[in-house]
């Protein structure tokens, strides 16, 4: 990962390239926090008033009297399903409103349940002191039962629990994907990949993603990039001297030559020389295609069997492109070729250019987040130690949210400094 300053935009980057776990950990709050509300379901209150004579005694008496065991043991019988004086204690208070008015509250998890409980409670209430078990009678009586219930409804809670957990999801899903992508060695951003190898980004452009022969060769027959894609393609040949060279269009034997080198583990960054081979070609430059000695012969198995059944002579193949399948590494400079586009891939854990066409410019083609900067610096080495000095980089499907680009900063030199002048003498002072 780029090791810069963190803020809001890079961190959206990182939750966007992680979107997947991100996403997994969201769905799996979601889920919890409605498994949660199910499995837990919100109490609902319900309220049954009780008045009392204005000569009943202490109003704090009447609270404890319509709590206790003889209360709730008579009120439990009542109720639907039974249960234990225990329970019922647990879900039943009192407390008074007034002087002469009690309020008998009840929970549940169902507003009929809530209702039952405090309607009961209030009627035992209501027998047991007027029963005459007590010193004084107290001829209380019902001022409005139980009929309604509020609380959190089932689907409230079930919408809010589940909010809260998709919430949670996502913070644990950030956080593990800022951990993971600290962790990640691979190069996603042009200037990270530039500044690896000390050699900059020329071009950047998204590739087909060919899985078989008959995809390679719809590539070879019918690419057309983007206008803005395109726009690159034309600089980099401008930059790279092919649009001049079309000029002479390889009369002279004066072909220009360009080698895309890849690594094995990186399938995308395959297309770029065929893709770059077809589009010189659409641009009426006698283009040569080759496809020479692999290191790794089976991540390029479908190119060469798409190429080797490809024919010049197709009226859906570019007019001025030729395909080449060779494991001759002399075939480049053919007459009439302005163009020679030799893709090489090698081994990425243990790269070694085979000896393939010598070409006048090497291009390391990568793909955003797939190599990290020991593997292209391996591959850069490899190239130099055989004689192919790496020029420029090509990156495929460069990261949507990339803002850099790639373009390697030069060396400033020092101001020079002025020697110090020798003190040969003193100036008399006039007084």
């Amino acid at each position: 990962m780029s090791q810069q300053t963190p803020n809001l935009r890079t961190f959206l980057q990182v939750v966007w390239r992680h979107k997947t776990l991100v996403g997994i950990m969201t769905a799996l709050g979601l889920l919890i926090g409605a498994a949660f509300a199910v499995l837990n379901p919100p109490a609902i209150t319900s309220n049954a008033l009780v008045m009392l004579p204005q000569s009943a005694p202490s109003i704090q008496t009447q609270v404890v009297i319509a709590s206790s065991d003889p209360v709730l043991s008579a009120a439990a019988p009542s109720i639907t399903p039974t249960m234990s004086v225990d329970d019922l204690r647990s879900k039943v208070s009192v407390k008074s409103l007034t002087s002469y008015v009690l309020s008998v509250s009840a929970t549940s998890t169902t507003a009929a349940q809530a209702e039952a409980i405090a309607n009961a409670v209030a009627n035992s209430y209501i027998n047991y002191v007027g029963s005459g078990r007590l010193i004084q009678n107290v001829p209380a009586r019902v001022l409005e039962s139980a009929t309604t219930a509020t609380g959190t409804k089932p689907l409230e809670s079930l919408i809010i629990y589940g909010f809260s957990g998709a919430l949670l999801g996502v913070v644990i899903g950030a956080i593990a994907a800022i951990r993971i992508d600290r962790k990640d060695p691979r190069l996603r951003e042009r200037d990270d990949i530039a500044n690896s190898l000390g050699v900059p980004v020329i071009a950047s452009i998204p590739v087909d993603h060919p899985t078989n022969a008959e995809d390679w060769a719809k590539l070879l027959q019918d690419y057309r990039p983007a206008v803005v894609h395109e726009w690159h393609l034309r600089k980099l040949l401008k930059q790279l001297g092919v649009l001049s060279a079309n000029l002479n269009n390889g009369s002279d034997g004066d072909a220009r030559s360009i080698a895309v080198l890849s690594l094995s583990s990186d399938a995308r960054a395959l297309a770029l020389g065929p893709q770059l081979a077809v589009f010189a070609a659409s641009l009426g430059i006698s283009t040569e295609l080759v496809i020479g000695p692999q290191q790794d012969t089976n991540s390029v198995a479908f190119l060469r069997t798409a190429c080797a059944a490809a024919s010049p002579a197709s009226s859906k193949s570019p007019n001025r492109l030729r395909v080449t399948v060779t494991d001759d590494s002399n075939v480049a400079g053919k007459p009439g070729v302005a163009l020679v586009v030799v893709v090489v891939v090698v081994d990425s854990s243990n790269p070694r250019v085979p000896a393939t066409v010598r070409t006048r410019i090497n291009l390391l083609g990568v793909s955003a987040g797939v190599a990290s900067a020991e593997q292209l610096a391996r591959a850069a080495v490899s190239a130099a130690a055989d004689g192919r000095n790496i020029t420029g980089i090509l990156i495929a499907d460069p990261e949507p949210t990339d803002r850099t680009t790639g373009s390697v900063p030069q060396l400033v030199r020092p101001a020079a400094y002025r020697l110090p002048t020798r003190l040969n003498g003193m100036t008399e002072i006039k007084r």
